[in-house]
């Protein structure tokens, strides 16, 4: 019967209790969807999700990978004390947490010396910034600490605001996006200490420094710097502190949000600019540069007669003139511009996103500087990706192309990372698999990059082409490329019905995530990303270190983007991954609220299904042979309290006693592999039972234990004082009467026995005999130093010195008189041996057999034993013991077993140690072993051939062969063959030889 059908017997207890007790913690829901049964249904997985989430248990587990739903509130599980409650921890021991998580990944490159990253995935809005964050302080506090180290680590920590102030901004989904990609390498040292790090930055959305959609803002940044800025840094900037003022700030129609304080945020990156080492000179151009964005926006031109641009007033250029340092002509007004009015407004945004994209670069930059690390030795790295989520708006543009593209790409390698793991593991260990069915999304990768027929090379040619480039035949020349494709449809080449859902100008593609329909206005500009000539020519870009920090490319902004994502690849496809998967709980940033629809489509697109039915597809459960033994030993008496031996076989044992079938499980070379979850729940179902047994067990001993105590305390007071105890009048009575019958023995103690005194005497008898018990004399003959007894025992004493004397005797006449009679006998141990007192204490036996009379086919008809004894005989080559029974005869030793006389050997010499003897040629082991030499001794008549010897015993066997035993201290007696071949004897140390 397997153990799984066992279970259904036992009764179940409930899956939700059973995966519960794998933590012994909380007990909602499945915490690792491994262990779910319905693991192929997506309305299983959601559920538990679901009823998690509503106890607000946002993490849960597939395997390693962590789940983490945004509950859109503070949750009190972050503090200091959950920190602590996670470090070293093993994986599975606590609840799922993002900490856990992160020490394991910790733990794991200090163990195997490896690289590791953590890719941290979802939609905006999914939490994935904060998870970031979350790790980053997890190690700030878990790594050792020094002045130095700590420099390094607040510098890490103060990074995160620095970069949220710059390249964050609100979106319609999510108050504190990420509108650039950012990978963050985190450098230890051998001692597990946070040296140093480096940061990596992709594709800032620059676009949105000019332009926001409805309900959007800007970076971050500029509010602050407006709300929050000092009076003076103001006036010496020229700005007001109005919002409203600044073209740039209400596009969106969104300055002011309530979730957001400018000016607390502003404090914040002040202070965290000083932590990271930015001077004054820095921070004042640093903010010199953000006012001439603002300054910028500001700069209006007029249309004259002919439809060139003109500037009515250049004051808005003179503030950018002043705070960037950069000579402009004085010309007087009004100044004309070589360009239409659109087009100078084109260059006007094209020279502001140019300022503030190099500007963030060179941002980055002084931030690595900060963060290097100066020791040239090898470093492992933790890395920490925290990049765009997927995103769908009402209108997506080139922006949303590249950040979808990106997680398609981020999609392909968690793919390949995860089967690579799991394959990897299975051949590791040594077991055979079937690999699961999943969808590959490389074919949109290819339709997006591929070389000379994606989407970014037909971009690319037509920013490049002469003639008149438009978005327009960019879309023409992608219908001519990719009119068949199954994930790419336009309204030119869709259907009739689909073709109502797209407009001319857009495209559409099935992502893995779902379909995403692009508009593909602004895509050339976008991707070409170039400052006219003539802005280069007047201005020569003298942005200070600002405008220098980004360095010249000749490439399209998606070519950039495409290769440094190639580049990302190869740096992570080179660690080992971890993943946190973050889901939107709902799309209105509400509490509580658990939407099934949006959670059912992140769900999908993710891949967490997939994911789930790689790790399904060979076994639910595996883990290392020490940890399962010591989790369930208690379930086999075999493996508990203690197993001995290798850990490998304690679960093989283990699991044969669980009636484990052998469809249900594999053992690998280091780990067990469980195929079903169900044969874990009775698993669990079995300990759980266990478990109480063991604690009423332990509860019934310590009881035990207690309740003795205090009796021998109550007793110990009762001899010296009278203890009144006031409990009630009922027992008041009876203790009263007891202590009246106690004094009235007392005093009639010299009298006949009566009922008064009869308790008294027998109390009197009975100490006197405990206090005897530990106190006799040391010698047969000394009747001086007995106890003197109270009168009552007199008599008895009399009977015991008597009774005393003649065990002794008795004792003495189970030895043969001859044995008493020869002082060379007491010469063969005494004083050669210090257990020699405690071995002849023991009463001598004429024999240890019971059956005495022992016939053999082979043998004399008869043998009448003098003395016989059990033994272990070791083999003389390679020590193999094997049972036997020694008879002494008055000519010989004869060696049997179960009836056959094996070996016999004459008295001719006689070898020993510690329950251990050389007989001839027979290497024995005794119990009895001064019973048994002294008998030898007399019946041979060879005392002087027992040799007490210390240290190691040299013999020879058949062929002149010598060889050795050893004797040595351990913790229990134990006799086996050494490393060195010799035959080893341990006794305790309490022990000697």
């Amino acid at each position: 019967m397997s153990f799984s059908t066992w279970q259904k017997g036992k009764g179940k207890l409930g899956h939700l209790d059973l995966e519960g007790a794998l933590t012994a913690r909380d007990r909602v829901g499945i915490q690792d969807f491994v262990l779910l049964d319905a693991h192929n249904s997506e309305t299983a997985f959601l559920d538990n999700l679901k009823k998690r989430f509503s106890e607000d248990l946002i993490y849960t587990y597939i395997g390693t990978l962590l789940i983490s739903v945004n509950p859109y509130k503070e949750l009190d599980i972050y503090n200091k004390k959950h920190m602590d409650l996670y470090m070293g921890v093993n994986f599975y021991e606590l609840p799922p947490h993002i900490y856990a998580l992160a020490d394991n990944a910790y733990h794991t490159m200090l163990t195997e010396g490896n690289n590791h990253f953590i890719l941290i995935s979802g939609e905006s809005g999914a939490g994935k910034t904060e998870a970031s964050k979350k790790i980053l302080q997890y190690y700030a506090v878990s790594c050792p600490s020094s002045a130095l180290l700590d420099t390094v680590r607040d510098r890490m920590l103060m990074s995160n605001p620095v970069l949220e102030a710059f390249g964050n901004a609100k979106t319609l989904k999510n108050d504190n996006s990420s509108r650039f990609g950012k990978y963050m390498d985190i450098q230890f040292d051998r001692q597990g200490d946070a040296v140093g790090g480096h940061i990596l930055s992709y594709l800032l959305e620059k676009s949105r420094v000019v332009h926001q959609n409805h309900g959007e803002r800007n970076f971050h940044i500029f509010y602050q710097l407006v709300e929050g800025g000092e009076e003076d840094l103001l006036r010496q900037l020229g700005l007001e502190r109005d919002t409203q003022h600044y073209n740039y700030l209400v596009g969106g129609e969104c300055a002011n949000v309530s979730s957001i304080n400018d000016k607390n945020d502003w404090k914040t990156v002040k202070n965290a600019l000083s932590v990271i080492h930015f001077d004054e000179s820095d921070i004042e151009h640093l903010f010199g540069v953000i006012a001439s964005v603002l300054h910028l926006g500001n700069v209006h031109f007029d249309g004259d007669t002919k439809g060139y641009a003109v500037l009515n007033s250049n004051a808005e250029l003179r503030w950018v003139s002043k705070v960037l340092t950069v000579m402009i002509s004085k010309t007087s007004l009004p100044v004309m511009c070589p360009f239409m009015v659109d087009h100078a407004v084109y260059v006007r945004d094209a020279l502001a996103k140019a300022i503030y994209g190099r500007t963030f670069t060179w941002l980055v930059n002084r931030i690595n500087e900060s963060l290097e690390n100066q020791d040239s030795t090898r470093k492992t790295v933790i890395g920490l990706l925290d990049i765009y989520g997927f995103e769908v708006f009402y209108v997506n543009s080139f922006e949303q192309f590249c950040i979808n593209y990106c997680n398609e790409k981020l999609q392909q390698l968690f793919i390949q990372l995860t089967l690579k793991a799991e394959q990897e593991e299975y051949e590791a260990e040594g077991i055979e698999w079937e690999p699961v069915q999943f969808f590959n999304n490389k074919i949109i990768c290819d339709l997006v990059e591929e070389k000379y027929r994606g989407i970014i090379s037909v971009l690319d040619e037509e920013c490049l082409r002469p003639g008149d480039a438009t978005d327009l035949t960019f879309l023409e020349k992608l219908e001519e490329k990719m009119g068949n494709h199954p994930h790419f449809v336009t309204h030119k080449l869709a259907d009739k019905k689909t073709r109502k859902t797209l407009d001319r100008g857009d495209f559409r593609l099935l992502h893995y995530a779902g379909e995403v329909t692009y508009c593909v206005v602004g895509f050339i500009d976008k991707n070409n990303d170039l400052l006219y000539r003539h802005i280069k020519e007047v201005s020569g870009l003298k942005l200070r270190d600002y405008a220098e920090a980004g360095r010249k490319q000749d490439d399209s902004v998606a070519t950039q983007f495409k290769n440094s994502l190639l580049e990302l690849t190869e740096i992570l496809m080179a660690k080992e991954a971890w993943y946190v998967r973050c889901l939107k709980s709902n799309d209105n940033k509400q509490s509580g609220k658990f939407d099934d629809v949006l959670v059912r489509h992140q769900v999908k697109y993710l891949g967490l299904i997939e994911h789930l039915r790689v790790r399904r597809a060979g076994f639910a459960y595996r883990r290392r042979y020490e940890e399962f033994l010591k989790r369930y030993k208690p379930l086999c008496p075999d493996t508990w309290p203690h197993w001995r031996g290798v850990a490998a076989d304690g679960v093989e044992t283990l699991v044969k006693h669980l009636g484990y079938q052998p469809d249900e499980y594999k053992m690998g070379r280091t780990k067990i592999f469980i195929r079903y979850a169900r044969t874990l729940f009775a698993t669990e179902d079995a300990f759980e039972i266990c478990k109480h047994e063991l604690a009423t067990r332990i509860q019934a001993k310590y009881k035990g234990y207690r309740a003795k105590g205090e009796f021998k305390k109550q007793k110990e007071a009762g001899e010296s004082q009278i203890v009144w105890i006031h409990t009630s009048s009922k027992f008041e009575c009876a203790f009263i009467s007891v202590v009246r019958r106690f004094i009235k023995g007392y005093m009639t103690r010299g009298q006949a026995k009566t009922t008064d005194n009869s308790e008294y005497l027998a109390f009197v008898r009975q100490s006197y005999l405990n206090r005897l018990k530990g106190n006799l004399p040391k010698t047969v003959l000394d009747k001086t130093t007995w106890l003197t007894p109270p009168p009552v025992m007199k008599e008895v004493l009399t009977y015991l010195q008597e009774l005393f004397l003649n065990r002794v005797s008795d004792r003495c006449c189970l030895v043969e008189s001859s044995w008493f009679k020869t002082e060379q006998i007491f010469a063969i141990f005494k004083g050669k041996k210090d257990s020699y007192p405690q071995s002849v204490a023991v009463p001598f036996q004429d024999t240890r057999i019971s059956q005495c009379t022992i016939s053999s086919p082979s043998s004399p008809p008869l043998l009448t034993p003098s003395y016989s004894v059990p033994v272990v005989k070791y083999d003389r080559n390679g020590f193999k013991p094997r049972p036997r029974q020694l008879i002494l005869t008055q000519s010989a030793a004869y060696l049997v077993e179960e009836a056959k006389i094996k070996q016999r050997a004459d008295y001719v010499s006689l070898k020993g140690g510690y329950r251990t003897l050389c007989l001839g040629d027979l290497l024995l082991q005794c119990d009895h072993l001064y019973e048994f030499l002294t008998k030898l001794s007399v019946l041979a008549n060879k005392q002087n051939a027992i040799k007490v010897l210390q240290g190691s015993i040299k013999f020879e066997i058949q062929g002149g062969k010598e060889n050795f035993v050893d004797f040595s201290t351990g913790q229990e007696p134990l006799v086996y063959k050494g490393k060195n071949g010799h035959l080893t004897v341990s006794i305790p140390s309490s022990r000697t030889f």
